[in-house]
């Protein structure tokens, strides 16, 4: 296990934090060693995985832990439809070792830097109509706890933490591996679609219940979405063609995005207008491929960014409502704004716990000021009873949140039994989960 000490900062650059120490272990016992001598030596303990989060959630002045050593599948149990996979292994690499083996996961996000402990401990999702986040496909997990102990935890071992420590926000210790359900791979067609926005609203449940995996983006300061529907399909596989492919995903989702961004950071008042036009390059396609290859996407260009997960029956209602206030304001927005939906599910503190859900994102190129944005953004989405991602930008507090989740104090209690020195707290769990 090597120590170092250096600063460490999150993937937006919009966190930097100076731990007092640095270790990269490669197993749970060399883990289990550095928490215990941390507890020794009066130091706070957090695991950061590749910094994707936008929050703090990760950030201490204690002891980091790095998780580059600490990956890899360790079994693969085709009669139980699981995979057990080691905390820091990234989701790019889980997806393709699943793929060599003809099996996968049977939901996703869009990026797949994250590792599958960060990923799952602050709540990502891809959308759904049936299948949920990260976190709801976890069947078992390892769990260094704060004096050291490695607990084994599932439905029938340690049932109450397992509950909770799905989505623990690290706040329950440091994963060390994950046992995900898996199914046989399978085809998924996807379409993609221009359309307009008030169309896409007004039939916004109809695309939800007549498809798998529905979400949009609508670009401000026009009227105009791009409608993606990702299904399941007998095959043959049909991928873009390598030229349509890095037309659609690198020069312009990437590359031409880049310098518009940039753009409009440096002259915010043609930001309409480059809107205006982003908005209709892109066109419609459709094309097969095995699920990792149509949930995920090369994301390249850099923000920061706040998504609110609503009651789906609030979602059309408060898009709305974002729309006309950004028609109304001085604000330029140069990022599309993300929708998308997942099932409800039992975790305490997943976002989509005990309701359909459906999620709003949105974003600003890092760099730009984004305070002013994101506030008026968070007034519409608390009013409608919105719960803020975890690794994603908010204001919310302890107070809030526990109106907002209904089992905040199971979640909180399971907290106090396994940590009540507050080993693996920081500045951010403070804020939302309490002293």
């Amino acid at each position: 296990m090597t120590e170092t000490s250096s600063a460490w900062r999150n993937w937006a650059g919009n966190v930097v934090v100076r731990p007092a120490r640095t270790v990269t272990p490669s197993s749970a016992e060399e883990l289990a060693a550095a928490v215990r001598r941390a507890a020794e030596d009066g130091l706070r303990v957090k695991a950061a995985g590749t910094g994707h989060s936008f929050t703090a959630a990760a950030a201490t002045d204690g002891l980091l832990i790095r998780p580059e050593r600490l990956t890899g599948v360790r079994k693969i149990d085709r009669t139980a439809g699981t995979v057990t996979v080691a905390a820091g292994t990234p989701l790019k690499r889980l997806n393709e070792t699943l793929g060599a083996h003809g099996l996968s996961l049977a939901n996703m996000g869009d990026i797949t830097e994250q590792t599958v402990s960060g990923a799952a401990g602050t709540g990502t999702h891809g959308t759904g109509r049936d299948s949920a986040s990260i976190a709801a496909q976890i069947t078992g997990l390892e769990l260094v706890t704060a004096d050291g102990s490695v607990l084994t935890c599932s439905e029938k071992e340690n049932p109450e933490v397992f509950a909770a420590a799905r989505l623990g926000l690290g706040a329950l210790g440091v994963i060390t591996s994950v046992t995900f359900a898996v199914e046989p791979e399978f085809w998924l067609t996807a379409r993609e679609e221009p359309m307009p926005f008030d169309r896409v609203t007004a039939e916004f449940e109809q695309f939800v219940a007549e498809n798998e995996h529905f979400e949009f983006y609508w670009f401000p300061h026009t009227a105009n979405c791009n409608t993606k529907r990702n299904n399941r399909s007998p095959g043959p596989a049909a991928p873009p063609s390598p030229l349509s492919a890095w037309i659609e995903d690198e020069f312009l989702s990437n590359g031409l995005f880049q310098a518009v961004c940039a753009l409009g950071r440096a002259a915010p008042a043609t930001i309409p207008a480059i809107a205006r036009i982003s908005s209709r390059a892109l066109s419609a396609r459709t094309y097969t491929d095995i699920p990792y290859k149509v949930f995920t996407s090369p994301r390249r260009v850099r923000f920061v960014e706040m998504e609110y997960a609503l009651p789906r029956e609030a979602a059309v209602a408060a898009l709305r409502e974002l729309k006309a206030m950004v028609e109304r304001s001085n604000l330029r927005i140069s990022f599309p704004v993300e929708v998308r939906t997942a099932p409800a599910d039992d975790i305490p503190l997943s976002t989509a716990y005990g309701r359909e859900t459906a999620y709003i994102a949105v974003h600003q190129y890092r760099g730009t000021p984004h305070h002013a944005y994101f506030s008026a953004a968070e007034q519409i989405m608390t009013a409608h009873g919105g719960r803020p991602h975890w690794g994603k930008l908010h204001s919310r507090d302890a107070a809030y949140l526990a109106g907002v989740y209904p089992r905040f104090g199971e979640f909180t209690a399971v907290r106090d039994r396994l940590d009540p020195h507050r080993l693996f707290g920081n500045d951010y769990l403070r804020r939302v989960l309490g002293a």
